[in-house]
């Protein structure tokens, strides 16, 4: 049973801004109502009397925001990582996909992910699923039953695909016009629909203009790609001569932040003119440094992004990220922009610790809302990570065993998981 008032007892730790930590050692973090009251050093004698959970000397810190995974993808992370995006999607993307035609396949699929998912450190993520729109339907119950806030997209995709996953386009349409409906008519708690055109070169104008019309109609949001591989950028001028630059592409149809919330994975070739768009459109990015790596994409300019103050988030990006585990992601993210400032542009200085858990927290989570911190008023999403099993010789502060965490640790860290209050079964 989850009280409408509780408190966690540990060593609490979040992000006060980008740059600085805010630690609470053996201190008190009060929900109230799926929200966070307050972090307290010393209880105020008013919250005297309330359950408290004391969980001794491990960390507590905001729940982890995953802004871009493809979920069908997940049955092959691990495989293929010696071929480039393109090449990648035709061998191994676009034939897996195809499974999920297969309800029993989806099913089986969709519950490895999803019971992943729960164990995971993540909370919430914006999630790619297929062209099917059962399948998709599937997903969605299975992430609802995992207590999750997520975003689910039915896939589309009209042109540049093999043809046993091409849609006509007004069958695309139409499919994701009645998904919405069955979605809607659902009734989650936890599970919303996002719109996902898969990227530019495989919609259409056509399509792009009837899921700006569907946009409008359900206020819904967007996530697709962005200048991830330097092919993909040349193909979409090909294909759109008429845009100024990949993302204009999305923003001639008003898909691109301002009326329509928006996260584009990856913007490792963003420009000034694509990045200036993003800032006055409020366009969230998904940095997924691994599956940049892996795909031989590149390095993202993140540093450039955080200094212009864009909105960043982190992406598994499974299957091109071989896992889910979001400290591999931050690991990764301060890894790869080491590389670009040793290797490519040395005015970007590489990012730390503090910089990466912040936008695995508050960087993404601000697309869900007041989430990824404990100021009061923000939706309580908590992870509670036991390091004993990271054993060490000597005595660390908190801010070092929240840095341990981020290179070492995994599921078997999560001691609990909390999402708007909710505590998440584990087992």
């Amino acid at each position: 049973m989850n009280e409408p008032v509780f408190i966690l007892k540990g060593n609490i730790i979040y992000s006060k801004s980008l740059t600085e930590l805010a630690v609470c050692e053996h201190g008190y973090l009060v929900c109230r109502d799926g929200r966070t009251e307050g972090v307290y050093q010393t209880l105020p004698f008013k919250l005297g009397g309330n359950p408290i959970r004391d969980y001794g000397d491990c960390l507590i810190i905001p729940g982890l925001v995953d802004l871009h995974i493809h979920a069908p993808q997940y049955s092959f992370r691990g495989l293929g990582m010696d071929m480039e995006l393109l090449e990648w999607l035709e061998t191994n993307t676009f034939p897996e996909e195809a499974k999920y035609k297969n309800q029993e396949y989806a099913k089986k699929a969709y519950t490895i992910f999803s019971d992943n998912m729960r164990r995971s450190a993540t909370t919430r993520a914006c999630i790619f699923g297929t062209v099917h729109r059962a399948a998709t339907l599937l997903l969605m119950d299975l992430m609802e039953k995992t207590g999750l806030i997520t975003y689910v997209g039915k896939v589309n995709m009209d042109r540049n695909t093999p043809e046993y996953l091409r849609e006509e386009t007004q069958a695309s349409a139409e499919e994701t016009r009645e998904w919405i409906k069955d979605v809607l008519h659902r009734k989650y708690k936890n599970t919303r629909p996002i719109l996902t055109p898969r990227f530019t070169p495989s919609c259409t104008d056509e399509l792009m203009e009837e899921l700006k019309k569907l946009q409008m109609r359900y206020s819904l949001p967007l996530h697709s790609h962005l200048s991830e591989n330097r092919s993909e950028v040349e193909w979409v001028k090909e294909l759109c001569p008429w845009s100024e630059f990949y993302g204009d592409a999305y923003d001639r149809f008003g898909l691109f932040g301002s009326d329509c919330p928006t996260v584009m994975a990856h913007c490792v070739y963003s420009d000034d003119r694509e990045t200036a768009r993003m800032k006055e459109n409020g366009v969230f990015i998904a940095h997924c440094p691994e599956s940049n790596m892996n795909v031989s994409s590149g390095i993202a300019p993140v540093r450039k992004f955080l200094r212009e103050e864009l909105n960043v988030g982190l992406g598994s990006d499974v299957a091109a990220g071989s896992t889910e585990n979001l400290f591999r992601a931050m690991a990764h993210a301060v890894q790869a922009s080491k590389l670009r400032w040793r290797l490519t542009d040395e005015s970007l200085a590489p990012l730390a610790v503090e910089e990466v858990f912040y936008m695995a927290t508050k960087g993404g989570g601000r697309f869900f809302g007041q989430v990824g911190g404990f100021e009061p008023g923000y939706e309580f999403d908590a992870l509670v990570l036991d390091d004993s099993r990271l054993s060490h010789p000597q005595a660390l502060d908190v801010r070092s065993r929240l840095e341990r965490m981020i290179y070492l640790a995994d599921e078997r860290e999560i001691q609990a998981k909390y999402v708007k209050g909710i505590e998440i079964d584990l087992s």
